[in-house]
């Protein structure tokens, strides 16, 4: 349905040394060295923005006719993300209110992805 490419940016070590904040900005700035300026960045939180199957393939849809860049869907580490990822992000998506695995977040996007594209090409998938 698209092309995709999967980035991962090694989580820093957690020491007793280095509070959570340092480490959350440290990993931030290995986020932002992976992307481009013209990527659409999308931050995985908790907190962000819910939809339902339907109308994440909607704005989705939307996102991929009207942006120039990639779509980056921005995952945390076990920290989460650093407050400086989610305010550069143009979007904050929660796939669920409860806290969850980065491999769990991993999957359960990937999965709601391919959902959005059989949504918007009208197959059988979702029901």
């Amino acid at each position: 349905y698209t092309q995709l490419e999967w980035v991962e940016v090694k989580p820093e070590k957690i020491k007793k040394n280095r509070s959570n904040d340092i480490i959350l900005n440290l990993e931030a700035e290995s986020i932002i060295q992976k992307t481009k300026k013209r990527d659409y960045l999308i931050a995985l939180d908790r907190y962000g923005d819910q939809y339902n199957s339907i109308d994440f393939a909607k704005w989705l849809e939307k996102l991929a006719i009207n942006s120039n860049g990639w779509t980056c869907f921005i995952i945390g580490s076990p920290l989460g993300l650093s407050k400086k990822i989610t305010s550069i992000a143009h979007s904050v998506l929660s796939l669920s209110p409860m806290t969850l695995t980065h491999e769990m977040t991993r999957i359960i996007l990937l999965e709601q992805i391919y959902r959005a594209f059989t949504i918007m090409r009208g197959e059988k998938y979702h029901k």
